[in-house]
């Protein structure tokens, strides 16, 4: 029995371009001979549907384009799933090969066929990239055939030979590579999806900005990616240096847009009606200053967008400000911990562009906002957040649904750096006492349960490259809470 299936490209809620391509599938099947084609879940409507999944109409029409599909097939089985629209259920469940990577092999011994699509789709905040990940399994578990990731493509197997044919070997590649192509396949999806072409990008002479710099000049070329810096009096020489240099090593356009002027004006402007502004509000206003007025401006006058620059550990404790460094139309890198906006730092430099086009400097600076003289970079003072310790406490509440009493416990137990795993050392080093510790734990975790969900709310959608990014169905603003366990624990270790 020859097999054919197809990684296919699924535009989610465009039955007629699916079916038609799917047509176009049946058709090429045929003509090699095949006895059955295998179509990704939802090739007709795509999963991600939001509210059509509820209209009548569009589950007709859904309804509609499965049946005309499967009378295509004159003679050729054709096997999908629609049945969330049409009732439609899958074929060949009971024949000698399964659908599923949930079979047990050892049970059930039969090859498998695995068919996935690629493409883009979101829920509205989460944009997710689909891979496909099609692949041919044997009896024993072993994959025999592959399909290129990120790639439309029909293979084609005979059922007979599938256990006789010799097993691959894994792909041997770097998570930071995995990172790199589902970042520029999702950003170059969305950007085509949305219809923009040209982008604009606050650069601060730090790495996150770098790093989004690099990848939309991956994407789109330097020929359309804006670079704009926007100091104000406590930016210092050496980022506005390094800013310089990127927009230069990147080959792209470079503005300087100071804001101290426009941010002294605001805050006069307010005094004179008797509004008092702190230090901390000042800093809300650079921030807003930067995105809200000039980013977005330029963004219009040249026909474009701007970007959101947020890593993960800000994106969960909400360090960012509203409408400030939280705004934009995409946040590329909100599901990448800084150390992972490192790792992709450097592989820019050494595969991608073999160049060094984000500047050791910027690798190196301490990061920080520079919004007032307590976050000055050349005296090594920069952000609140320890990243080499906070990446690591922040993704075990995110990844491990860690709670405080779990952390104090490992904390109290002397395993908390196994479990989270940062670098042995690194809680002694930045809290000397018990006080310093739980002090900090519950400042972050009432940042991530209370304003920080406020703010992921408000945040621009997110690429997704995890399995627990931000934007999911699965946060709710239920409030800043901790357990009579930790409470507790808390009493004991501060005795």
């Amino acid at each position: 029995m020859k097999i054919a299936y197809a990684q296919m490209k699924v535009a989610a809620g465009h039955l007629d371009i699916n079916t038609e391509k799917i047509l176009r599938l049946i058709g090429e099947a045929r003509a090699h001979g095949a006895e059955v084609l295998i179509l990704p879940e939802h090739a007709v409507s795509g999963l991600m549907v939001g509210n059509s999944a509820r209209q009548e109409s569009f589950r007709r029409e859904c309804a509609r384009c499965v049946e005309e599909i499967l009378s295509a097939g004159e003679g050729l089985a054709v096997v999908l799933r629609e049945e969330n629209f049409s009732g439609v259920d899958v074929k060949f469940l009971t024949a000698p090969f399964s659908l599923s990577r949930r079979d047990d092999f050892a049970t059930v011994k039969r090859p498998l066929i695995q068919v996935g699509c690629v493409g883009v789709q979101n829920t509205c905040k989460t944009i997710y990239t689909f891979d496909g990940g099609s692949a041919v399994i044997n009896s024993r578990g072993e994959v025999v055939q592959r399909a290129e990731p990120f790639a439309e493509c029909m293979n084609f197997v005979e059922l007979e030979a599938i256990d006789k044919m010799p097993a691959l070997a894994p792909v041997d590649e770097p998570e930071v590579a995995k990172i790199h192509r589902a970042l520029k396949y999702g950003v170059k999806t969305f950007l085509e999806q949305i219809g923009l072409q040209k982008v604009v990008i606050g650069v601060s002479g730090g790495i996150d900005s770098a790093v989004a710099a690099a990848l939309y000049v991956d994407v789109l070329g330097a020929e359309n990616v804006y670079l704009v810096n926007m100091p104000s009096v406590f930016n210092s020489a050496t980022t506005k240096s390094l800013s310089e240099r990127l927009a230069k090593n990147l080959g792209c356009k470079y503005f300087v847009v100071p804001i101290q002027e426009s941010v002294d004006w605001t805050v006069k402007q307010l005094e004179g009606v008797g509004v008092s502004v702190s230090n901390f509000v000042r800093e809300n206003i650079q921030a807003r200053d930067r995105s809200s007025r000039i980013l977005a401006a330029i963004a219009a006058a040249v026909g474009g967008g701007f970007t959101c620059n947020a890593n993960k550990a800000e994106s969960t404790v909400g360090y960012a400000t509203l409408y400030g460094d939280e705004a934009g139309f995409m946040s590329a890198l909100a599901d990448l911990w800084k150390f992972q906006v490192y790792e992709l730092a450097n592989y820019f430099n050494d595969e991608i562009f073999r160049s060094e086009v984000i500047p050791q400097g910027i690798i190196d600076i301490v990061p920080s906002a520079e919004l007032s003289t307590a976050q000055n970079v050349d005296e090594g003072k920069g952000d609140p957040l320890k990243y080499p310790y906070h990446d690591y406490l922040l993704r075990a509440f995110v990844e491990q649904d860690a709670m405080p009493e779990d952390v104090l416990y490992w904390y109290a137990t002397g395993t908390l750096e196994a479990e989270i795993g940062c670098e042995r050392g690194l809680v002694k080093k930045y809290f000397p006492t018990a006080q310093e510790f739980i002090a900090d734990l519950e400042r972050w975790w009432r940042q991530f349960t209370g304003m920080g969900v406020a703010k992921r709310i408000q945040s621009p959608p997110i690429l997704a490259v995890t399995d627990r990014p931000f934007g999911s169905f699965n946060e709710s603003q239920n409030g800043v809470y901790f357990t009579r366990g930790y409470l507790e624990l808390k009493a004991r270790l501060l005795g």
